[in-house]
């Protein structure tokens, strides 16, 4: 491709595994609040289980407020708790049990405890170092609360190298990745072959597509920060990415890819 103007990046699991395991806090949530605390038989349970992960799976990188949506109005199709909050309820308690963890690490990483490497995608950092040098206007787009991605973009060291930061604004149902993706083919100033997306989600890999932009998928391992996932693999080829790596460690090939080679 000719050389990109802009990049956007899809944050957590494409450049940093704070939130890594949320996939464990958001599942047993959410069969918690349809259950209602109803005994389950083994079928009732294998069936419910099967829908929430299916459904995690295939929604990982929208906004976090339209996946408690989606739990709302399944906890009314089930009618097995009488008790449903609304979206926002949801997210709150969601956010409470998943912030738990997250906020361990942060600490531990604020406090010099833990070095930051240990919460990054390996080779992020030095991808963004030369896509910085070369003047290349770095994006962050986040389904993650806007003050949330700032503070760990900042607590991660990567916050000085992006013209900006888009997590979701609070209390909106608004998607920062299409959002951000329009504003700058609007703006006139980013032609969609001069733009790139990479994201570990296929929301962001399908909104790449449909924008005519490159899309570039990082099938990331979060434990192992490098190599390739195969369920993410997976997700991201049925989203049409064009090109799929598991981390940033090939420099040469990514800048390559971004026309910078």
């Amino acid at each position: 491709m000719s050389t990109v103007k802009a990049v956007i990046f899809d944050f957590d699991g494409t450049i940093s595994t704070l939130r890594a395991g949320w996939e464990e806090v958001m599942i047993p949530f959410m069969q918690e609040s349809i259950a209602g605390g109803r005994a389950l038989t083994e079928a009732e349970e294998a069936r419910l289980r099967a829908e929430v992960e299916s459904y995690v799976d295939q929604s990982t990188g929208i906004q976090t407020v339209f996946q408690m949506q989606w739990l709302a109005e399944t906890v009314r199709r089930y009618g097995w708790n009488n008790e449903v909050m609304d979206q926002w309820q949801y997210k709150a308690e969601y956010n409470r049990l998943l912030m738990e963890k997250v906020e361990r690490r942060l600490q531990l990483l604020e406090s010099g405890k833990l070095e930051r490497e240990n919460f990054l995608i390996k080779g992020s950092e030095q991808l963004l170092d030369r896509l910085h040098q070369a003047d290349i206007a770095l994006y962050v787009a986040s389904g993650t609360d806007h003050p949330d991605v700032e503070r760990e973009a900042k607590a991660l060291g990567v916050y000085r190298y992006f013209a900006g930061i888009h997590g979701a604004p609070l209390r909106q149902a608004e998607c920062p990745k299409e959002k951000i993706i329009s504003d700058l083919l609007g703006s006139g100033a980013t032609a969609a072959e001069q733009m790139a997306v990479i994201g570990d989600g296929k929301v962001e890999i399908t909104l790449a597509k449909a924008s005519g932009a490159a899309a570039y998928g990082l099938a990331s391992d979060e434990l192992r920060r490098e190599g390739i996932n195969p369920v993410k693999e997976a997700r991201l080829l049925a989203a049409g990415a064009d090109w799929i790596a598991g981390d940033f460690l090939n420099l040469e090939e990514w800048l390559g890819r971004l026309g910078l080679g």
